[in-house]
């Protein structure tokens, strides 16, 4: 017989009079997942989803691969069917998972019997089957209590079952139960984690992404296009909306104080993003903030590239305000660079780059901006670079 999937359900088991709301949606979800690897026959009993697959078409390891990020499933194994008789047992045991016994160097046999009219109890077959297995694979030893492999049998309604050691599945509640939810996904790994812990919930997940081009570039809305991709692997189907917010930004930028430039961006981000969720029936906004957080970063052994087109136009704004910059070493880099870099501009236009550099943990060569790799910043307070030198040192020091 052909090789099939058990998917385990979780805590959906403690479920009460809606239980088979839960039960019915996971089904769902494991049928529109395995659709794109061939026809499989997807059913649910005794709290065990089924996979099994129908042609000789099917991708069973594709398939497998998907089972083991779908919400819902707290384990997983690939087992072989057989008739509920202890030679078809025993010949699926030696068939299916021979191979894996002679490997190891001890074993026993685990049965469970939900089938009570099965005439052995479960001790006696893994007695029975574990016998036989001895005496076909002399060199395994038998060890009850800590074995390397483990033979597992279950004699259910259908059929019997056997199967080696499962593996964990994703967990969680399966997607759509608990209602939808409204992702504000940046370029940053804070908000996509977010995203997929409140999908394990059960939430369905949308998404919206606010691009400022020709302040952030074509590449940073990619990354958060394949960030989604990501996230999509555990929590299905997706709808992310790209909102063009360049000319709020510019807006912002031209008629407000510069210390409120990101407060009052935050404050139209969240506005638009409520109101795109109501309209798309979300009852939450999801942004991965982290209260308390405390970020750990190191620039020690990196030295710091200035490309040399914009040395003048730091200097220019740096001088000002501390003499540190004539303590810095400098090194030039040909190339073109944006001028926008440092001057007069929102903090928006760092959003390209603002995810991450937060949680970069400067390896030089993992990041690159406009052509140069960047190292890694450190975020000073402008009332600590309008203090004075010694201050902004003593700043240095403790980051």
């Amino acid at each position: 017989m052909k090789e099939i999937f058990l998917l385990k359900l979780g805590e959906i088991v403690l479920k009460g009079a809606n239980k088979r709301q839960f039960e019915s949606r996971l089904r769902q979800n494991v049928r529109r997942r395995m659709k794109m690897y061939g026809n499989f026959d997807v059913y649910l009993m005794q709290s065990t989803v089924y996979v099994e697959p129908m042609d000789e078409e099917c991708d069973v390891d594709g398939a497998w691969e998907a089972c083991r990020s779908i919400f819902g499933v707290v384990s997983l194994c690939r087992c072989r069917p057989c008739e509920k008789d202890l030679d078809a047992i025993f010949d699926a045991i030696e068939n299916y998972l021979g191979d894996d016994l002679d490997c190891a160097k001890s074993f026993k046999v685990e049965s469970k019997r939900s089938d009570k009219r099965f005439p052995l109890t479960s001790i006696q077959l893994s007695q029975h089957i574990g016998g036989r297995l001895a005496e076909a694979h002399p060199t395994v030893e038998v060890d009850v209590h800590h074995p390397e492999y483990t033979v597992y049998v279950e004699v259910r309604d259908l059929a019997a079952y056997v199967h080696g050691p499962a593996i964990p599945g994703a967990g969680g509640l399966p997607t759509g139960v608990g209602g939808r939810a409204m992702c504000l996904l940046s370029g940053g790994i804070d908000s996509p984690v977010a995203a997929y812990m409140i999908a394990k919930r059960g939430v369905e997940i949308e998404c919206v992404h606010f691009f400022s081009y020709p302040y952030t570039s074509q590449l940073a809305k990619d990354k958060v296009l394949e960030l989604a991709r990501l996230v999509t692997r555990y929590a299905g189907r997706m709808t992310v909306n790209i909102v063009s917010f360049t000319e709020i930004q510019e807006a912002i930028r031209d008629n407000c104080p510069e210390e409120f430039f990101t407060l009052i961006m935050r404050r139209f981000m969240m506005e638009i993003s409520q109101r795109i969720a109501k309209d798309d029936g979300c009852g939450a906004l999801i942004t991965g903030e982290n209260l308390g957080q405390v970020a750990s970063r190191s620039i020690t052994g990196a030295d710091l590239t200035i490309p040399a087109d914009i040395l003048d136009l730091l200097r220019d704004n740096l001088h000002q305000y501390s003499k540190l910059i004539t303590k810095v070493r400098l090194r030039a880099v040909s190339g073109q660079a944006r001028q926008n870099v440092v001057g007069k501009i929102p903090e928006g236009i760092w959003m390209e780059m603002a995810g991450a550099l937060s949680n970069l943990e400067f390896r030089i060569t993992d990041i690159e901006t406009d052509g140069f790799k960047v190292g890694g910043f450190i975020p000073i307070d402008n009332y600590i670079l309008k203090d004075s030198d010694i201050a902004l040192g003593e700043e240095f020091v403790n980051k």
